[in-house]
């Protein structure tokens, strides 16, 4: 059972073949969507021209996708405020919120300003521009070292990513209590099937890049193997020790 995978940046430039078109395409309603299916009727046919056509950026096609009637139902019509809040920080910034202060932010300003300037926000921070600017779709940043962030936003964007699957769309906010109580979040295992999964005896294989390692040179990766009960503070570790994350996996 695969637990965490980092995805590869997608990118869009100039002289792209159509086919590279549809893999960005593709990327965008995975990322902002959540990987739900998309009926053709349910494309953005405009804005995909748009972007075919170099009238908008993928940041653009990011913004039509968020503003679309498609994202409102899915996302904000079928989920509470606190959770609808944590979901666009997932789709937008590739991150969950860091803590009360981010959510409470950003409730005060859809209620003040309204859902698209909600939106808007994440799309038009510095924070996007510095990570995915105008060209690259957004990914999950939260796996991985950043300035200002807080070692526990790791946890609480694991509890977010878990696979695109883990957006289980109508339910209650995963995050308030913790962020609401400002305490560290626990890494808790996905449900297996229709019972509980049990994590007692399981042991999970880290893959990780040293500090200031490329991940595509092998001998800049470790890996380490080590029961449940270990794997949150393991997982502080490589974190605090400038390490990358590229994937958990549960140990054969």
């Amino acid at each position: 059972m695969t637990l965490w995978i980092e995805s590869e940046p997608i990118a869009l430039y100039k002289n792209a073949t159509e086919e590279d078109l549809q893999i960005v395409i593709r990327a965008v309603y995975r990322q902002v969507l959540s990987n739900a299916h998309v009926l053709e009727s349910q494309r953005l046919t405009s804005a995909e021209s748009m972007l075919r056509n170099g009238d908008i950026t993928v940041r653009g096609f990011v913004r039509a996708v968020g503003l679309s009637d498609l994202y409102r139902q899915l996302f904000f019509e079928t989920s509470n405020p606190y959770r609808f809040i944590e979901l666009n920080f997932k789709h937008f910034l590739g991150r969950a919120p860091q803590d009360q202060r981010e959510i409470s932010d950003h409730v005060l300003r859809y209620n003040q300003l309204g859902y698209e300037a909600e939106i808007n926000s994440y799309i038009d921070s510095a924070e996007y521009q510095a990570n995915f600017g105008e060209h690259t779709v957004p990914y999950v940043v939260g796996n991985r070292s950043q300035v200002g962030a807080k070692n526990v936003s790791f946890n609480r964007t694991f509890a977010l990513v878990r696979g695109f699957a883990a957006d289980t769309v109508g339910r209650g906010a995963k995050l308030i209590s913790d962020l609401g109580s400002n305490l560290p979040t626990k890494i808790v295992p996905p449900l297996q099937g229709s019972g509980s999964y049990s994590s007692n005896g399981k042991r999970f294989r880290i893959t990780a890049t040293k500090s200031g390692a490329n991940p595509r040179i092998s001998r800049g990766i470790i890996t380490t193997e080590v029961g449940y009960s270990q794997l949150s503070r393991t997982l502080q570790n490589i974190q605090k020790s400038g390490g990358k994350i590229i994937s958990i996996r549960e140990a054969a």
